[in-house]
This record gives structure tokens, C-alpha cells and sequence, in this order.
């Protein structure tokens, strides 16, 4: 990044997280760096919420604007029943996860698997080398480069209970520096979500639970009808509800549920 750009990205950025008007970012830009404060702004917003759904909305948001080659984000968190994308940016997004729980392969399930940091990268998803399946299923959705790390409220080495998703529509569209911002602002999602009144793994059931098993249901019986009524596959199936997601541009949980609830109609 040449010098003009990197002040131009900062100057952006510095609107992100004071908003316009504000005297104060470019004096203490001047003294700790535009990222740096925008970081600490974050660690502000992010203490006042009380709620996972509010915390994971702003380090969502907060991902879009600061990771230079980030095109849609994405939360995955992961429960007993399952994984399930609570926040987005981008419809796209979320397509992408359900691809990754479908297949049980990709970035964003395998950082909640991933010991140390949970960081888990492909530079080029189309040429298929980290993940074979979704590879190549994402880059036909039109993303080239995929970067996720693991939420880990409690530390160590236990199970994360999440992770942060960023996708570039280029391939080699996410470069260190970007893994490096998405690690920093995983940790202050990681350190907010652990002060929340949702912070364990059986309070995220309660709070989280019931919505993704009654997606899993549903898509589930959407594709029952589909096999019975087509004589086709569960991937087929599967498929065809991705396919009709797309085209509709929303989520495939909705698609399913217009399914299971007009089965007589079709």
C-alpha cells in the first residue's frame, strides 16, 4: 500500500469510528495512529453492549470498514446443535457459511477446530487446495479469498465457541495486514462476548439455539419434499434450495421455510 492510499484508508476509516464532525480524531490520530484509536473506539461500543447479537453487529460492521480487502463478513457461532451465522453484511455472506455447514468443510467451521490463534486462510478458494468442496463452491458464488478467526471467549485451547469471517471477491484479495486487523478485532469480540450476560456455551443455547435448530429443521424438510417430490438427491435437493437463494436474494433458512409452509401449493 503506497503512502497516498494508506492515508486515504485512514482518513476513511477515522469517519467509521468517531462519525463526522468529531474534533477529536485527528488529534489523537496524530499521537496513536487512525487504526490504533479506531481499535479503542471499538473496545468503547463494544462495552456497552449487552447482548451477543449487539456485540457481534458492531465487530461485523467494524471488519467491513477496517480490513482493506474485506468485501462481506460474517459470525459463525457455534452451538451443540450446530453452527449458525447470526450477523452479516452481505446476504452472499451467509450463503457462504451455510455452504461450510452443509459440507462440514471451509474456513469459518474449521477455525472453531484450529488450536492457537483459530486462524484459518485460502488465498485463492477456486483453485480447491485447502478445501476441496467449498473451494470451488465459493468462488462460483463469486468470492476468490476467505480468511476466518476463531471467537474464543474463554481462552486456551477449548473449544471455540465461534468465529469471524472475512471474504474478498479477488483472489490474493486478502493480504497480513488484513489477517492481522481480523485477529485484533476477533480478540475484543472475544473479550466483549465473555462479559455479556451470554457468555457460556449453555447460555448461548438459550439465547441462540432455538433459531438455529428451527433453521436446520426446516431446511431439512424442505429438502424431504424436494427428494420426494423431484426423486432426487439430499445434495440435489440442497442445491436447489442454494440455487433458489441466490436468485431471490435471501436467506436459504427463508426459502425453506416458504417451502415447508406452501408444500400444498406446489
Amino acid at each position: 500500500m503506497d503512502v497516498a492510499t494508506e492515508q486515504e484508508w485512514s482518513e476513511d476509516r477515522l469517519h467509521f469510528a468517531f462519525g463526522p464532525g468529531s474534533d477529536h480524531p485527528s488529534e489523537l490520530a496524530g499521537a496513536i495512529g487512525p487504526l490504533a484509536y479506531e481499535f479503542v473506539r471499538l473496545a468503547e461500543m463494544l462495552a456497552g453492549e449487552s447482548t451477543v447479537r449487539g456485540v457481534l453487529q458492531r465487530v461485523v460492521d467494524a471488519a467491513r470498514a477496517a480490513v482493506p480487502g474485506a468485501d462481506v463478513v460474517s459470525v459463525t457461532l457455534r452451538t451443540p446443535g450446530g453452527y449458525y451465522t447470526p450477523v452479516e453484511t452481505d446476504a452472499l455472506a451467509t450463503r457462504l457459511d451455510e455452504v461450510q455447514y452443509e459440507l462440514d468443510e471451509g474456513p469459518c467451521v474449521e477455525a472453531t477446530r484450529t488450536a492457537g490463534l483459530g486462524m484459518t486462510f485460502s488465498a485463492d478458494l477456486g483453485a480447491g487446495l485447502e478445501y476441496p468442496r467449498f473451494g470451488p463452491a465459493a468462488a462460483h458464488l463469486g468470492v476468490g479469498s476467505v480468511l476466518a478467526v476463531g471467537l474464543f471467549p474463554h481462552g486456551g485451547d477449548t473449544p471455540r465457541m465461534g468465529a469471524l469471517n472475512v471474504y474478498s471477491r479477488k483472489v490474493d484479495g486478502l493480504n497480513e495486514l488484513d489477517r492481522d486487523i481480523a485477529f485484533v478485532l476477533a480478540a475484543h469480540a472475544s473479550t466483549a462476548l465473555s462479559a455479556t450476560m451470554a457468555s457460556t456455551a449453555a447460555e448461548l443455547e438459550s439465547a441462540q439455539l432455538r433459531q438455529a435448530l428451527s433453521s436446520r429443521d426446516v431446511i431439512g424438510q424442505a429438502k424431504g419434499i424436494l427428494m420426494e417430490r423431484r426423486k432426487v438427491s439430499a445434495g440435489e435437493a440442497f442445491d436447489t434450495l442454494r440455487a433458489a437463494s441466490q436468485a431471490l436474494n435471501i436467506k436459504l433458512s427463508k426459502v425453506a421455510q416458504t417451502l415447508v409452509e406452501r408444500r400444498a401449493d406446489i
